[in-house]
């Protein structure tokens, strides 16, 4: 089965459409739960950030792009590569430090980028993908290019200085850039209401861009609200700051599981998992004659053999070099330096 993410820009969406975006939640959750299983079973060493439950945001947003539009990541970042269209094989030799990762095995769950499909990578650093953006934005702008630059950041990012700057700089000079704050309620364990008075989209209509707020679990919603920014960031009107409100379904990270925490009720739990964003999908499409039941195994069948496949190319992967650790480095190493593992 062919998957494209890239949107029409029909005002009804044709069922092909509607079937990828439940084809790329799908493909999310799956390779999430995979994730777990090999954390718990130390084939991937620490930690990683799930995106279980927020699928609909990168979903949505990225069914609204095209291949040449770029997007930066965060740490909780596995979603917004896949949802991209990246390849399932090489995000989990990454995972399991193989030389078939994206990045060689070298930087792990938070670093995976690939430029080729406007990955421009994720980062550790909350906020850091804004200015990130912009820079490329700005690139676009300058050299007419009809493109966009997505930044994506959680409600942690809200008070970051960095975010604020990006914002008010792509004001200023119009970028083309989105804005998407993917507001989870939680800043590892700290409610948003407790560190901030206004909404995040509230706080970007101060700098002169249009903010809206949508429902995150709604990859139809979270899609409408992408299509209406890109289109006003390829007719030169500037940048938009999307919230959607989401939900992470597990802890900060893998490891949380094990720490019995308490910071979110069950009650809470319970009341967002009514509201699983491909379960919602899955019977909007089917009472829309958009798709039927068998149609959603089949696409479930075929994720669940494109995740085996894919932790088997990482695991028949090599593990990298100890000789070539200084290679693939942005900066040249101090003069004089020894070869990995030889005494000077």
């Amino acid at each position: 089965m062919e998957h494209n993410i890239e949107a029409s820009m029909s005002n009804i969406m044709p069922a092909p459409f509607a079937r990828s975006l439940y084809y790329h939640m799908a493909r999310i959750r799956r390779f999430e739960d995979r994730v777990v299983t090999l954390v718990d079973d130390n084939e991937i060493a620490g930690v990683c950030h799930e995106y279980s439950g927020q699928e609909a945001v990168a979903v949505g947003i990225c069914g609204a792009l095209t291949t040449s539009d770029i997007v930066t990541s965060t740490h909780r970042g596995h979603g917004h590569t896949l949802a991209k269209g990246g390849d399932v094989g090489r995000m989990f030799a990454e995972l399991l430090a193989r030389t078939g990762g994206y990045n060689k095995g070298r930087g792990g769950s938070m670093h995976i980028a690939d430029v080729g499909i406007g990955i421009f990578g994720a980062n550790g650093i909350v906020g850091a993908g804004a200015p990130i953006a912009c820079g490329a934005a700005h690139k676009f702008k300058a050299a007419r290019e009809n493109r966009v630059a997505v930044s994506f950041f959680g409600d942690g990012a809200i008070n970051q200085g960095v975010l604020h700057e990006a914002m008010n700089l792509a004001a200023i000079w119009d970028l083309p850039v989105i804005f998407v704050c993917e507001n989870n309620q939680y800043a590892i364990s700290t409610p948003l209401k407790e560190v901030t008075i206004l909404d995040p989209y509230v706080r970007a209509q101060s700098y002169g861009m249009p903010g809206v707020c949508v429902d995150g679990m709604d990859v139809e919603a979270v899609y409408h609200a992408a299509l209406t920014a890109t289109e006003r960031a390829r007719s030169g009107k500037g940048p938009t700051f999307i919230e959607c409100q989401t939900y992470r379904y597990f802890g900060h990270y893998t490891g949380e599981r094990h720490m019995k925490m308490n910071y979110r009720s069950q009650e809470e739990l319970d009341r967002w998992k009514l509201r699983d964003p491909i379960t919602i999908w899955a019977e909007r499409m089917m009472q829309s004659g958009l798709c039927a039941q068998e149609e959603i195994e089949a696409i479930d069948a075929e994720v669940n053999i494109e995740i085996d496949r894919g932790v088997e190319f990482a695991r028949s992967s090599p593990p990298p070099n100890q000789a070539e650790a200084l290679d693939c480095m942005y900066a040249v190493p101090y003069p004089n330096t020894p070869a990995w593992g030889v005494e000077s």
